[in-house]
C-alpha cells in the first residue's frame, strides 16, 4: 500500500510536491520505526543467558523512544497533508528488509543481529536526511534529532559485543 496524500493543502510554505515526496520519505522512516520498536520487543521477550536481565531492561526504553520517534513521524505526515498508515499488513507490505530472525536466543546472538538491525535503520535515516534536506527542512531536523537517539542506542547496543580491542563480534 503506497502512502496516498489526500488533503488538497500542506504546511504553509512548503510546495505540494516538495510535500508528496517528504511524505514519501517519512512513510519509509515509519514503516522501518514500527518495524524496530516490534523487533526490540521481540528480542525483551526472547533473550536468554548471561547478562538477560541488563540486556532485558534495556530495551523497553529504547522501545518506548522509538514509539515516540514513529508517533512524531506519522503526525509529520498527518501536517504535511498526508495519511499515516500504521496497520500490519500496510506495514508489511511496504517493508523492504527481511523479518528479524532470531527466535529464543542467547543475548550475544541477539545483540549481533540487533547492531545489524541499527546498522540498516541509521543508514536510511542518513539517506532520509539527504533528501529531506532539499525537501523540508521541518522533517529534516527532526530525523536528525532521531538519528542521534537512534545512533546512541546502537552504542548501548554495541558495547555488550565489543572486545577491549574495539572489534564487534559478528
Amino acid at each position: 500500500m503506497s502512502n496516498v496524500k489526500i488533503a488538497e493543502f500542506t504546511a504553509p510554505g512548503i510546495k505540494n510536491n516538495a510535500a508528496k515526496d517528504a511524505i514519501s520519505v517519512l512513510d519509509d522512516r515509519m514503516v522501518a520505526l514500527i518495524d524496530l520498536q516490534l523487533t526490540l520487543k521481540h528480542i525483551h521477550w526472547n533473550v536468554v543467558g548471561p547478562n538477560f536481565i541488563g540486556v532485558h531492561e534495556m530495551l523497553d526504553p529504547q522501545v518506548e523512544a522509538v514509539r515516540e520517534m514513529t508517533d512524531t513521524i506519522a503526525e509529520r505526515i498527518a501536517t504535511l497533508g498526508g495519511v499515516p498508515v500504521g496497520t500490519p499488513k500496510s506495514i508489511v507490505e511496504r517493508r523492504r528488509w527481511d523479518d528479524y530472525s532470531v527466535g529464543k536466543g542467547l543475548v550475544t546472538d541477539h545483540l549481533t543481529a540487533l547492531d545489524k538491525v541499527y546498522n540498516g535503520v541509521n543508514e536510511d535515516h542518513r539517506k532520509a536526511i539527504d533528501t529531506l534536506s532539499e525537501l523540508d527542512p521541518v522533517s529534516e531536523d527532526m530525523v536528525t534529532g532521531q538519528l542521534a537517539q537512534l545512533e546512541q542506542f546502537q552504542w548501548f547496543v554495541r558495547a555488550h559485543i565489543e572486545s577491549a580491542s574495539g572489534e564487534l563480534k559478528s
